[in-house]
């Protein structure tokens, strides 16, 4: 049952912020448990409306276009206060460029609020648990089985696949891989988006199966840019062939045996994730 009581009350605290009065520039809510969300819900508040644009200034000797360069001006000043991006030192000497965040949205082992940068600096600190280089993370992230039991064991130590998505925005690498997010912190990796890894590695992919194959495998790809790395999961190979071939017997009957597409699926991975020249 939703919490009616609770969400009224926090509906009242953002209506109160919300009003305005001389001296009042802006207000800060913390939001630990997003109960924002529940605001993009018609049942509870319609269907959303447009904005209605008041004539602030009118009859004031105003105009609009002294108002645009006002408000522009004003916010221009704002915006070189208050630092877009902040750099970390870790424990490697190297710096790390995340987001700027006012607000606090992560929370230590001991269930502690920490700041994002916090979060971070504990992340590079476990890190090397699981891996000792750059060849290792690539050599792990390269199969699927072994790359959902390090996604598991992170998320045992409190990075999960929520918090990993949320540092991908941090560090402006939306249309990466989580292997980005790990080989950024862990060693200063430069990100690149998935169509530019799909990209630069389809040649090397394509040389090494036959052209059934390599039409299955150019969809794989595609899922993969659109979606995720987790559509490279071995669980979704099945529903990926039915995207494709509408049956996996059919698919089976394109490509070869079940056996021989599972290989491919599989071994197609680790030419993904080779480091490029």
């Amino acid at each position: 049952m939703r919490p009616i009581n609770s969400m009224i009350t926090f509906k009242q605290i953002i209506g109160r912020g919300t009003r305005l009065f001389d001296g009042k520039d802006y207000f800060t809510i913390y939001d630990f448990v997003k109960a924002y969300e529940h605001f993009n819900d018609p049942e509870w508040d319609g269907e959303p409306v447009e904005p209605v644009t008041t004539a602030e200034g009118a009859g004031k000797g105003e105009g609009k276009g002294e108002r645009e360069e006002r408000d522009g001006g004003a916010e221009e000043e704002e915006q070189k206060q208050r630092p877009q991006k902040i750099k970390i030192r870790l424990a490697d000497g190297k710096e790390r460029t995340i987001q700027h965040m006012m607000a606090t949205s992560f929370w230590s082992p001991d269930g502690k609020p920490i700041s994002a940068a916090q979060f971070i600096e504990r992340m590079f600190g476990i890190l090397p648990e699981f891996f000792r280089d750059e060849d290792q993370l690539r050599q792990i992230w390269a199969k699927p089985d072994t790359r959902k039991a390090l996604l598991e064991n992170l998320s045992d130590k409190g990075y999960g696949a929520e918090q990993l998505s949320e540092i991908m925005g941090m560090i402006d690498a939306d249309n990466s891989d989580l292997f980005d997010v790990l080989a950024y912190i862990a060693f200063a990796l430069p990100t690149i988006t998935r169509e530019e890894r799909a990209t630069t590695s389809r040649d090397k992919i394509f040389s090494q199966y036959e052209p059934k194959l390599q039409a299955f495998l150019d969809f794989v790809l595609s899922q993969y840019v659109k979606e995720g790395v987790e559509e490279l999961d071995i669980a979704k190979l099945p529903h990926l062939l039915t995207l494709k071939y509408h049956t996996v017997n059919d698919a089976a009957a394109e490509l070869g045996s079940t056996k021989v597409i599972g290989e491919t699926f599989v071994g197609f991975q680790q030419y993904l994730y080779q480091q490029r020249a």
